[in-house]
């Protein structure tokens, strides 16, 4: 049987025969636009589909019954596009997958077909050399997306930082995407053809609007796991800076009164000399407080050693607790970035502000579809006038 090359199936073939009354998973598998579901029909042991965020691909699992032998390897670089959900709610789209990893294993013989996200297997991956002087964040993601035939899109957030100077040295794309999000506490990724370069947490689809929430019960979960790490639990971050105006070195600090000061701080209205013009908040002096974790690198300016202590504050913020939760219930809706309300579980862990770093979706041949749900603290934003000096 050529696997992968005859349509034969039908949208949105059940797993087999269950109560009418029981929710059905299905699902679809695709190759060059034909649909070739039926190829898997009393086959299929388990489909598990990984969704990552950033540039680590997403990764697609089949596993296939060739207890027979009558299975043909299909070949490598064959083009999936694969849809699941339930009977009653219809399928949801998850995107094209390249396979590249082909198993054979047993006895009892089994066939496994891996395959990753095609967005990321395209020069995105190839090393190149060039750099980049006075460029906007805007500027350069519309550039790198222009050279791969992608539309963009940045947080306006973010779209106005400005990187003095910068090189890619032996880097592809990708990674060099991934450092400079890095700088700024963002993520770049390809999604739907669009590279997308946003601040962590803002959970925006690929046209900028807001994702929608999603509440997850103790009772949709078989088992969930809370942990809480103290390593890493500091009260500060500080940075330091070569201030040349007074020949010296100079620290910033980023602390929860930091954030809180310039997120609440507004336009003083009874000023009459401003004219109507809103002030910019500015960031209030502090000390280092309680543990205190300090950047080795002395930074150039203020502002990119306030950018730093702030990226770091927020990966630190996000770094302390996570909750992971095996949904009973399957839901083909859930990806990463959405943001994730707790119920019923504990306080303190119903009050977090969470989101979705990782789900790993799995249909099985009894009928099962189940998703895997890693979650971390919604970090809370220091806006980026606290950079400024």
């Amino acid at each position: 049987m050529d696997l992968l090359g005859t349509a034969t199936g039908m949208l949105g073939k059940v797993f087999g025969a269950q109560d009418d009354l029981a929710p059905v998973p299905i699902y679809r598998i695709t190759k060059d636009g034909k649909d070739i579901t039926g190829a898997f029909t009393g086959r299929l042991i388990s489909l598990t589909l990984e969704e990552n965020r950033g540039f680590t691909a997403d990764q697609l699992d089949i596993e296939l019954d060739d207890s027979d032998g009558a299975l043909e390897l299909p070949s490598r670089g064959a083009k999936l596009a694969v849809a699941f959900g339930w009977q009653h709610e219809g399928l949801v789209d998850k995107g094209k997958f390249v396979v590249d990893e082909i198993t054979h294993e047993g006895p009892p013989d089994r066939l496994i077909i891996r395959a990753r996200s095609a967005d990321l297997r395209s020069g995105l991956t190839t090393k190149r050399e060039t750099s980049y002087h006075n460029v906007s964040l805007l500027d350069l993601v519309n550039l790198i997306a222009q050279r791969h035939n992608l539309g963009a899109m940045i947080a306006s957030a973010l779209a106005n930082q400005l990187l003095s100077h910068i090189d890619q040295t032996g880097e592809s794309d990708a990674s060099f995407l991934t450092r400079v999000s890095k700088m700024f506490d963002a993520i770049a990724t390809v999604k739907a053809d669009k590279l997308l370069f946003t601040k962590i947490g803002q959970s925006l689809t690929a046209s900028g609007k807001p994702l929608r929430p999603m509440t997850i019960t103790r009772q949709s979960g078989d088992r969930h796991h809370f942990s809480v790490v103290d390593r890493e639990s500091f009260d500060s971050v500080v940075a330091y800076y070569q201030d040349t105006r007074a020949a010296k070195k100079g620290q910033v600090v980023v602390t929860a009164v930091t954030e809180k000061s310039t997120s609440t701080s507004t336009n003083t209205s009874g000023n009459k000399s401003q004219k109507g013009k809103r002030k910019k908040p500015e960031a209030p002096v502090v000390e280092p407080t309680g543990n205190t974790k300090e950047l080795r690198h002395t930074y150039a300016s203020k502002t990119n050693a306030m950018r730093a202590a702030r990226s770091e504050w927020q990966r630190i913020q996000r770094g302390v607790a996570s909750f992971s939760m095996t949904l009973a219930r399957g839901d083909a809706g859930l990806f990463p970035e959405v943001p994730v309300t707790i119920r019923g579980i504990k306080p303190q862990i119903d009050s977090t502000d969470w989101i979705l770093a990782k789900t790993r979706h799995t249909l099985d041949a009894h009928g099962g579809f189940t998703t895997q749900i890693e979650l971390e603290i919604k970090a809370t934003e220091v806006p980026d006038e606290a950079a400024d000096p």
